[in-house]
C-alpha cells in the first residue's frame, strides 16, 4: 500500500517534502495554517500569533542561483538578492509548476500529533487538525514537520534588570513591519544578529537617534563581494571548504578574520566579536557601517540595568530618554502539537540525527526539515533533507543503530563547539552537511570522477559556487538540466546588473581569490622546513 505522509507547514521545507514524496510515490497531504503557500516568506502587514513574520523591507541574504530549488532555476532577470516579494512569487511559481497546491489544506491548523497504539509495529501517528471550527482525527504511515524555526519570540526580559520599570514601549522584531511610526522617536535595538542590523539601519533614516546593544559583537559582511560578485558565489565553494578543513588552525584562522575585515576595521566600528576565529553566522547587511560613520547608529555593549527612561550599559554609559524597545533575540523552537520528549530526547534540548530524525523513536517515520542553520541558501538544504527523509520512511534508505546514532550526534556536537561556540546550535558547516546527506541518496558528485571525465564542469563544482544544481547531477531525481544549469550560472548572475552595455560581462577568476591564502600557507611550510 502506497504510504501516506502528514506535512505540517506549507513553506519553503513544507514544499519541498511534498516534491519528494511525489518522487517516491508516496502520497503527501499538507496541513498549512496560513491562507497561502511561503511560510516566512509570505508577508503580512500583522504579526499573527503561531506564525512565523517578517517586515516589509526584508531582501534574501543569499543569492538566487545558490537559492533556488536544484531543478528550477530563478528567471534570468531576477535581481541577484530579492525583496521578499519576489521569493514568494518564486515559490508560488515552484508549487504550480510542480503542480503541489492540490496537495495543501490550508487554513488548517495542526493541533496534536500522537504515536498509534501500535506505533512500535506500525510507526503510525494520529493526526488532529482544526479547519473553520472542526477537528478532525486521521492516521498517518509518517509525519515531516516542516513548520520552521521563526515562530516563537524570544523575549528574554528575565535578563534585564530594571526592565519593568521602563514605561516606554518594548516589543520583539517579530512584531516590527516599517519604520514610519518611529519618525522622530530614540530607539534601542537590543541584538546584533540580521534582524536587528537591518532594523537598526532601516529606523536611522527617520528616527532621532538609534543604539544597537550587543553582548558579543558580530561580523557583519556584505552582500557585494570581492569584484562585486554575491558574496555566497565567491565563498561558499567546495575548494575553500576543502582548505578550511585542512589549513593549519593558525593560518585558517587568520584568513578567516582577514576576510571578515577585508571591507571595515570591525574592531573601529565597536562590532568586532568576542571570539572572532568561531564561524558563528555574520551578519548581511550591506548599510549598517555607512550608518554608524554618519552618526544615526550607535553601537554599546550589553544593557546593566533599565531605568523608567534609560538604560544604563555594561561600560557605563546612559541612554536617556528611550521611546521604545525593540528585542532582535532570536527565536526558540517549539512545536506546541508533539510531546517535547519526541524532539528534545536529552537534558532538554533539540537531539536529532542530522538534524532530521529523532533517534530514540522505535519506527523512523518521523522527520524534522529545515531546523538546520547555516550560510548556506535555505531551499537547496531542505531539497536535501526531504529526498533522504522520505527515502528513509519508504525503506530504501536505513539509520544506524540508536547507539550509533546518538554517537554521531555527540561527535558533531563537540565540533559544533570547536566551530561555533556552542554544541546545541542548530548551525552546521554547508557543504560538509549537504555531501553527508548526498551521500546517503547516491547524489553527491563525484569530484575525481568528474575530472576525468567532464574537466570543464568539474572545475566549476569544485573551484565555482557549490549552487544547487551539484545535487540534481547524479543519483535519484537527477535533473538532465543540472549541467547546463551549472555552466550557465554566472550569466545569470550578470544579467540583471547589465542593463547599461559597456563591455563583455566578466565571470570571475576560479583561483585567484585562493592564490594568496595558498601562497601563504606554502612559504609557511618551507619557513617551518628551513627552521627546524
Amino acid at each position: 500500500m502506497v504510504k501516506k505522509v502528514a506535512i505540517i507547514g506549507a513553506g519553503i521545507s513544507g514544499l519541498a517534502s511534498i516534491r519528494s514524496c511525489l518522487e517516491e510515490g508516496l502520497e503527501p497531504t499538507c496541513f498549512e495554517k496560513g491562507e497561502d503557500v511561503g511560510g516566512l516568506w509570505k508577508f503580512s502587514d500583522h504579526a499573527e500569533e503561531g506564525r512565523a513574520s517578517i517586515y516589509r523591507s526584508v531582501f534574501t541574504n543569499s543569492s538566487k542561483e545558490m537559492t533556488c530549488f536544484p531543478d528550477f532555476p530563478f528567471p534570468d532577470d531576477f535581481p541577484n538578492f530579492m525583496h521578499n516579494s519576489k521569493l514568494q512569487e518564486y515559490i508560488t511559481a515552484f508549487a504550480k509548476e510542480k503542480n503541489l497546491l492540490r496537495y495543501i489544506q490550508l487554513k488548517t491548523l495542526v493541533s496534536s500529533v500522537n504515536k498509534c497504539p501500535d506505533f512500535s509495529v506500525t510507526g503510525q501517528w494520529d493526526v488532529i487538525t482544526e479547519k473553520d471550527g472542526k477537528k478532525e482525527s486521521a492516521v498517518f504511515d509518517a509525519v515531516m514537520i516542516c513548520s520552521g524555526h521563526h515562530v516563537y519570540p524570544n523575549l528574554p526580559k528575565e535578563s534585564f534588570q530594571g526592565l519593568q520599570l521602563f514605561k516606554g514601549k518594548c516589543f520583539h522584531s517579530w512584531d516590527y513591519k516599517e519604520p514610519g511610526i518611529f519618525k522622530g522617536k530614540r530607539v534601542l535595538v537590543i541584538g546584533l544578529g540580521n534582524s536587528g542590523c537591518d532594523i537598526a539601519s532601516e529606523l536611522s533614516h527617520t528616527a532621532e537617534q538609534v543604539i544597537v546593544s550587543s553582548r558579543s559583537g558580530s561580523w557583519v559582511m556584505s552582500r557585494v563581494w570581492h569584484g562585486g560578485y554575491p558574496w555566497d558565489m565567491m565563498f561558499i565553494t567546495r575548494f575553500e571548504t576543502f582548505l578550511n578543513n585542512n589549513l593549519p588552525t593558525v593560518i585558517s584562522d587568520w584568513w578567516y578574520v582577514k576576510q571578515m575585515n577585508a571591507r571595515f576595521k570591525h574592531e573601529n566600528y565597536g562590532l568586532m566579536p568576542l571570539n572572532g576565529t568561531l564561524r558563528k553566522e555574520p551578519v548581511f547587511n550591506d548599510e549598517l557601517p555607512a550608518r554608524i560613520l554618519c552618526g544615526t547608529v550607535t553601537v554599546k555593549p550589553n544593557v546593566k540595568e533599565f531605568t523608567e527612561t534609560s538604560a544604563i550599559f555594561e561600560d557605563g554609559t546612559v541612554f536617556e530618554a528611550i521611546d521604545c524597545v525593540i528585542f532582535a533575540t532570536g527565536y526558540s523552537y517549539a512545536y506546541p502539537f508533539l510531546d517535547d520528549s519526541i524532539i528534545k530526547s536529552r537534558d532538554n534540548e533539540v537531539t536529532l540525527f542530522k538534524g532530521i530524525f529523532p533517534p530514540s523513536l522505535e519506527k523512523p517515520t518521523m522527520a524534522v526539515i529545515g531546523l538546520v542553520q547555516s550560510l548556506g541558501a535555505v531551499i537547496p538544504t531542505t531539497d536535501l533533507q526531504s529526498r533522504w527523509a522520505v527515502r528513509v520512511i519508504k525503506g530504501t534508505c536505513t539509520l544506524p543503530s540508536v547507539k550509533d546514532m546518538m554517537n554521531d550526534i555527540d561527535e558533531k556536537m563537540g565540533k559544533k563547539l570547536k566551530w561555533f561556540g556552542k554544541s546545541n546550535t542548530i548551525q552546521t558547516d554547508y557543504i560538509i552537511y549537504m555531501d553527508e546527506l548526498a551521500s546517503f541518496i547516491g547524489a553527491k558528485p563525484n569530484i575525481p570522477w568528474l575530472f576525468l571525465t567532464d574537466p570543464k564542469l568539474a572545475l566549476e563544482v569544485y573551484f565555482g559556487p557549490c549552487s544547487s544544481y551539484q545535487f540534481r547531477l547524479v543519483g535519484p531525481g537527477k535533473w538532465p538540466g543540472a549541467r547546463n544549469a551549472i555552466l550557465t550560472q554566472w550569466d545569470r548572475t550578470l544579467k540583471p546588473t547589465t542593463t547599461r552595455i559597456v563591455g563583455s560581462p566578466l565571470k570571475p577568476c576560479l583561483f585567484c581569490s585562493w592564490f594568496r591564502p595558498i601562497l601563504i600557507s606554502v612559504l609557511s611550510i618551507a619557513a617551518f622546513l628551513v627552521l627546524f
